[in-house]
């Protein structure tokens, strides 16, 4: 996208977000990331990909193939979420859910045929459950655990094992096998990212007290976990990256943190440019695409 266009959206989100209903409004960005040798990034060809929703709820991305990517959305003058499909190579807006019910948290699950998400179903009670749904959408889809309730985040570790946010107070860290039907409480006081690491093992966030919060790694066999980092204050989303990195954002900045090289947080770029001012949930695209949320107010 050109700078003059991205500068008229950004006017556009600026102008009617204070139009909007009491709702979270959060933008989407995109930017191709490209790691140098020596070490530092480098974020070009930015695009601003929810002009069609301004001052609605956009959140929640994640990329089932290198183009396309899923995000929840709620529009202001709607009650409920819905899945829809960014089509990055041609611009293409397609809904994916459309139902009574509100979805979140879309993730392609590990079959690849299949993705995930959270339902808000419609039974009066608001029960929260893990469903998965045919990406070809040839069903109305299913519950992944039937009778798991109060399910807020969740990640799949492998292919019948998901890591389970269960809201509450406090919130639990619920590991559960859609295979056996197993479920383990592992921990309390969690937050919503998460990140599957190598030999099926999760980064996860604990919260203690005040704001110190941490990003733990924990065996999903022997569910022996340790610490990894502190958080970004008052930050609990994160990518995790093949050589070691993880990435995570606060404010208008993106920080990375390698186990192996690094002492602590480097800052590796400054988007306030865009007009991005508080970055949340992160996702990457297997060709390089990062996709960032931007939470407005």
């Amino acid at each position: 996208m050109e700078r003059f266009s991205l500068i008229v959206c950004l006017i556009y989100s600026l102008t009617f977000s204070s139009m909007a209903q009491d709702i979270p409004v959060s933008d989407i960005y995109a930017f191709s990331m490209k790691k140098l040798d020596n070490g530092s990034y480098n974020f070009n060809n930015p695009k601003f990909l929810t002009s069609f929703n301004v001052s609605g709820y956009n959140n929640q991305p994640y990329f089932i193939g290198e183009n396309e990517l899923y995000i929840t959305v709620q529009f202001p003058d709607e009650t409920q979420t819905d899945i829809f499909s960014l089509n990055l190579a041609n611009n293409k807006l397609t809904q994916v859910t459309s139902t009574v019910e509100g979805e979140y948290s879309p993730t392609l699950m590990p079959n690849y045929s299949e993705f995930s998400s959270v339902r808000v179903e419609a039974d009066g009670q608001n029960t929260q459950r893990l469903w998965k749904f045919p990406i070809d959408r040839s069903s109305k889809g299913e519950p992944a655990f039937k009778h798991i309730t109060g399910v807020g985040y969740h990640l799949w570790v492998n292919q019948y094992k998901a890591a389970l946010f269960i809201v509450g107070q406090p919130t639990k860290l619920v590991l559960a096998n859609s295979l056996t039907g197993s479920t383990v409480q592992m921990m309390d006081n969690i937050g919503r990212g998460m990140s599957r690491l190598p030999g099926d093992n999760l980064a996860f966030i604990h919260k203690g007290t005040g704001n110190d919060w941490m990003i733990k790694e924990m065996d999903t066999y022997t569910y022996r976990s340790k610490d990894i980092i502190k958080t970004l204050p008052n930050s609990e989303d994160f990518l995790y990256f093949d050589d070691g990195t993880f990435m995570m954002g606060n404010g208008s900045k993106l920080y990375k943190f390698n186990r192996y090289s690094d002492q602590d947080w480097v800052e590796i770029a400054d988007f306030r440019y865009y007009g991005i001012k508080n970055i949340t949930r992160l996702a990457m695209s297997s060709n390089g695409t990062i996709a960032i949320v931007d939470r407005v107010k």
